[in-house]
């Protein structure tokens, strides 16, 4: 008898175990596998989170001062008056659309939000009451990739005869849908959707609908397979055509303290590690024309770009963007009695200086200031060399 309610036990273990073994593969084809959905996987982290929450409520009022000062602000352009354009794409989970769509060089923000309601308000539990689909807001650069492009791209990763499903995901929250904001794009939206029909014997359901009732979504979905290497996803990441180069934290850690006092100048120091401003007009890079890309000084890790740097007339070096939007994390500053933005290095933690919302309207109105101390040059006939070579597709 307790063999064999230890072999009773053991299956049903295994039963229960089997299919958590599959939730946290992305490769390809794992998903077709797969009977686990993203709702399923949601209830499991939400459970942990909770339970791990719940843990450290002891601790909360002990670090409630540091977090309070501590605390990452999330930051975002204004494309509205801008040079770029913008198209709003459904295709099922937006956690792995929104992984493929920015990995395409020319793609210039994207963020994931539920479209095409009929309610202005909602959120990740109420879509499927409130009607709307999962969807990426992208901004791409016209003069990098074309509508017509990027809607191909589109296409190739939906299933677009598939009603109300995409993957192992099924329900009205994941139909495939392509929205926008620019009447004049509907004409070149209908002659892509008619080529890609003649691939398909069924008909393609994919909606195509001007922009309604867009609800961003909890920032838990923003990046979410950047924050979750492994996570689930319902498409093929390795498809992408031409991917662009990403700046991985683990390839530039932090120095130890010694080693950072010894590599840098007093100026340098002071200015990354204990906040200092560098006086304007009298600083190495705020002038600086040449091609090439701006490092973290401590850590080398890839920040800015050349062909984002603009004369702001404040004497420092400005920039309207980083070279990844995760390299630089955002924080308040109420120092020197002044309410402002601080901005630091994600791997070093360097302080780099600040940012401002007076930018250039056509390229999304944001000003990074950043101090020339707390910055490495590399030219770009000299990034192969110096061990940035991939990012050289960015300028071209």
């Amino acid at each position: 008898m307790k063999i064999n309610l230890l072999k009773i036990f053991l299956i049903m273990a295994f039963a229960v175990f089997l299919p958590l073994l599959a939730i946290t593969s992305c490769s390809p084809g794992a998903s077709a596998e797969s009977s686990v959905a993203k709702e399923d996987i949601n209830e499991k982290e939400s459970g942990l989170k909770k339970s791990v929450d719940e843990n450290k409520i002891e601790d909360k009022n002990a670090m409630e001062e540091e977090m309070v000062s501590s605390e990452t602000l999330i930051v975002a352009p204004n494309y509205k008056d801008s040079r770029y354009k913008e198209i709003y794409l459904a295709g099922g989970c937006f956690w792995g659309v929104q992984a493929y769509i920015d990995s395409i060089i020319g793609i210039e923000y994207t963020s994931v939000g539920y479209a095409n309601g009929e309610s202005e308000e909602t959120d990740y539990y109420s879509i499927k009451k409130t009607g709307h689909t999962e969807t990426v807001y992208v901004v791409y650069d016209p003069d990098r990739i074309m509508l017509e492009e990027l809607l191909g791209y589109f296409y190739g990763i939906i299933e677009p005869t598939s009603l109300n499903r995409q993957g192992n995901d099924a329900g009205t929250q994941y139909r495939t849908g392509i929205y926008y904001t620019d009447k004049e794009d509907k004409e070149i939206i209908d002659s892509v959707t008619q080529k890609e029909q003649a691939k398909y014997s069924e008909k393609i359901v994919t909606e195509i609908e001007p922009l309604k009732n867009y609800v961003l979504a909890e920032d838990y979905h923003q990046d979410y397979l950047d924050k979750n290497p492994g996570g689930y996803c319902h498409i093929d990441l390795t498809s992408i055509p031409q991917e662009k180069p990403k700046v991985s934290r683990a390839e530039y850690p932090k120095p130890p303290v010694d080693e950072i006092k010894e590599k840098l100048t007093d100026l340098q120091y002071s200015i990354t590690q204990e906040d200092a401003t560098e006086s304007p007009f009298n600083n190495e890079y705020w002038d600086n024309k040449k091609a090439g890309i701006y490092v973290d000084i401590v850590t080398g890790e890839p920040l800015f770009l050349s062909i984002n740097k603009y004369d702001s007339g404040t004497g420092w070096p400005s920039f309207t963007r980083p070279i990844q939007w995760d390299v630089i994390n955002y924080y308040v500053d109420s120092s020197s009695g002044m309410n402002r933005i601080e901005v630091r290095s994600r791997s070093g933690h360097s302080h780099l200086g600040h940012l401002f919302y007076d930018g250039p309207v056509e390229e999304g109105g944001l000003r990074y200031c950043i101090n020339s101390g707390s910055l490495d040059f590399i030219a770009l006939d000299e990034m192969e060399e110096y061990g940035y070579g991939k990012f050289i597709v960015l300028f071209e």
